[in-house]
């Protein structure tokens, strides 16, 4: 097959939805029609060993929430598809806005019952300001929720979308009797039965034909006929350019958990989503189709297996190819690292690849010598950017809780901090260890996976900080920054690239510290 069309049947997408919306339910039937699982697992079921096929942290099960971005790929009628299950948990925010950033389209699933939710509408912004086609998943139709066109209303006003069904429910709750395919005119019906692998699908490319009325009765039927008749008068047509550009968003209906509505959404998916994108570099625009490997560290992930302590980076291939034992340079390091096991994903089980293409997602073996946002070329000197570290809300003092373990405790905080799943701060006055975060349960997450992968135990210690902010002088030897570093010595830290940060206690003292110095910048992200 020529490079160009491996590179047409590659698709990489996210999904992403605020918690319990049914992401990772979602992200297993569509493994399940892929034909990459043969059984979903029983995703919240603490009692089933079995757990969802994307988390496959041990946390993850017991918490029955998704904490880490997990990659899958499989085929589909020919195509190439690669999946980035992102966690909704509002904690684990940064690790999903990092994955934005390897993605080319994404779906966004909502809860019928509940509508948009707030996390949603954050990602959603997200994907909104860089251009990400989108397409929106209304899951749980099985129960009773709002009136389709009451929350077409809201996804437009909440998340300032502009919408186009491409499926419609029939009936909702108790009365769901399935969906109008307007992307492909067929009913699907609905058994309520999810060991069935695909319902009945009925071509019908007349609404007004009178065996609707024998499939769903007469009062479904001309409900039908009166919404479709609403909704192609009230929303645009579907146009696949405006998809493709980020200014229309088409919507389907369905429940996850009975298999109905996701064939239908993976069978459109396919076919209107992007193949891999150009990406923005340092210094210009790179082209998927350019014949030079580049690539980027979206993630870092240690201890994927447990029993050797490994530590993989994913890397999103941006142009050219990459193949095994060939070497790369390592743009910030100016050094060339060749891989002899790179990795392709299916969850936790992993294959060596000898060629990845454009879309693909790699792991690499990693000694150390990665860090989030590293640039890979064939040869070229040039960055990619748009991966910064958010400014952490929550920091706590890490202790050593079992001091024959310090050598454990340092390696597990040194590789979970690479990992992104938290910032480590230095303080410039005593040398003690802040973490940060984004969220609260990190903090859990962080003490569990000491204990666990690097048997270390830590304990905490609160510590009144309103926001961590990086500093730049123009001129690092200007009075006035000499002065700022004397008179806030104590509130002054290096994070782990040894960047001054400034721990603000409250947002008063931030904004006079602001005016009191105006030659020093405050920066809310590390990329400045």
């Amino acid at each position: 097959m020529k490079f160009t069309d491996e590179i047409n049947r590659r698709r990489t997408f996210g999904i992403i939805s605020h918690p319990d919306a049914g992401k990772t339910t979602l992200t297993e039937k569509l493994l399940l029609f892929g034909g990459a699982i043969q059984e979903a697992g029983a995703v919240k079921s603490n009692k089933i060993k079995k757990g969802a096929t994307s988390d496959f942290m041990e946390i993850e099960r017991q918490r029955g929430i998704s904490v880490a971005t997990s990659v899958l790929a499989f085929e589909y009628k020919g195509i190439k598809i690669n999946i980035l299950d992102t966690p909704g948990h509002k904690d684990f925010a940064e690790d999903t806005f990092r994955t934005l950033t390897a993605v080319d389209s994404v779906i966004v699933v909502i809860d019928v019952a509940k509508g948009v939710e707030e996390q949603t509408e954050k990602l959603v912004s997200v994907c909104r300001m860089r251009n990400i086609p989108m397409i929106v998943f209304v899951n749980k139709l099985d129960r009773e929720g709002k009136d389709a066109f009451e929350l077409l209303d809201e996804i437009e006003q909440k998340l300032h979308l502009s919408v186009t069904p491409l499926s419609f429910p029939i009936g909702m709750g108790y009365d769901f009797k399935g969906i109008y395919n307007i992307w492909e005119k067929n009913v699907n019906l609905f058994s309520g039965d999810s060991r069935k692998n695909i319902e009945e699908t009925i071509e019908i490319s007349d609404l007004n034909d009178s065996s609707l009325n024998t499939l769903i009765g007469e009062t479904a039927a001309d409900t039908l006929r009166e919404e479709i008749e609403l909704t192609q008068g009230v929303y645009p047509e579907f146009d696949h350019e405006a998809y493709q550009k980020g200014d229309l968003q088409p919507v389907f209906f369905g429940s996850a958990l009975n298999n109905f509505g996701v064939r239908e959404l993976l069978d459109c998916f396919i076919k209107i989503a992007p193949t891999p994108r150009a990406k923005e570099s340092d210094t210009r625009l790179v082209q998927p189709d350019e014949k030079d490997f580049t690539g980027f560290v979206f993630k870092i992930h240690a201890n994927m297996d447990p029993k050797h302590r490994d530590r993989l980076a994913f890397i999103k291939i941006v142009s050219g190819t990459f193949e095994r034992n060939v070497p790369y340079l390592h743009t910030r390091h100016n050094k060339k690292f060749k891989f002899s096991s790179p990795n392709a994903f299916f969850a936790e089980k992993k294959e060596i690849v000898d060629i990845s293409y454009p879309g693909d997602i790699v792991g690499l073996h990693d000694t150390g010598n990665f860090k989030i946002g590293d640039t890979l070329t064939k040869g070229e000197v040039l960055n990619y950017k748009g991966i910064p570290s958010f400014s952490p809300e929550h920091f706590r003092y890490i202790n050593n809780a079992d001091p024959m373990k310090s050598k454990q405790l340092n390696k597990g905080i040194d590789q979970l901090m690479d990992e992104g799943v938290a910032q480590l701060f230095t303080l410039e006055l005593n040398g003690r260890k802040v973490i940060g975060t984004v969220g609260a349960l990190q903090f859990e997450v962080i003490q569990y996976r000491l204990e666990h992968e690097y048997t270390a135990k830590c304990t905490y210690e609160n510590l009144n900080v309103h926001k961590a902010c990086w500093v730049e002088a123009k001129d690092p030897k200007d009075p006035e920054f000499l002065e700022f570093k004397r008179v806030k010595g104590k509130f002054l830290a290096k994070d782990k690239q040894g960047q001054l940060v400034f721990f603000a206690d409250s947002s008063f003292s931030l904004q006079m510290t602001q005016q009191k110095y105006p030659n020093v910048k405050f920066h809310f992200t590390s990329e400045f």
